[in-house]
């Protein structure tokens, strides 16, 4: 995919509302923080980290499904910042690669992002969702006691 765009213009798909256009991100969503790359990749880090430990007490499929979202998605956006640079960049210092975003929805409008991006997000969100109904990552559920 990377070979087929990098360097081109954007791939309209729908007009409009979905073109296929390659960014090199060194910060966050949005691209918050650009330049900050070796802080987002110890945050990442740390995600892993703190994903892996958790999933020692999982029991619970809805969970399951959540933090492998946001692993898979915390592993993708690592993975390009510890082995990804841009074209013409020469190789970065170590942590200081830059996520590759390619997926524009609205362009123009919203922010590129890329499938792992996805993924994180769909994560944080049913991860709200589980923790608002009560479900907890052993497989048990708290309900709420009125009165």
């Amino acid at each position: 995919m990377l070979r087929t765009l990098e360097g081109r213009p954007p791939l309209v798909l729908i007009p409009d509302l979905l073109e296929l256009r390659v960014i090199f991100n060194s910060g966050a969503a949005f691209s918050i923080g650009a330049g900050m790359t070796i802080i987002f990749t110890l945050v990442a880090l740390g995600v892993v980290v703190a994903i892996l430990r958790t999933a020692r007490n999982l029991r619970s499929l809805p969970w399951a499904i959540t933090l492998g979202l946001l692993l898979g998605g915390a592993l993708g956006n690592l993975t390009d910042r510890l082995l990804r640079y841009p074209a013409g960049f020469g190789r970065p210092e170590p942590l200081e690669g830059h996520v590759v975003d390619f997926i524009s929805v609205f362009p123009g409008h919203f922010a590129i992002f890329n499938v792992a991006d996805s993924a994180i997000v769909c994560g944080g969100i049913l991860a709200v969702f589980l923790a608002w109904r009560g479900y907890q990552i052993d497989g048990t559920r708290e309900v709420a006691k009125n009165g």
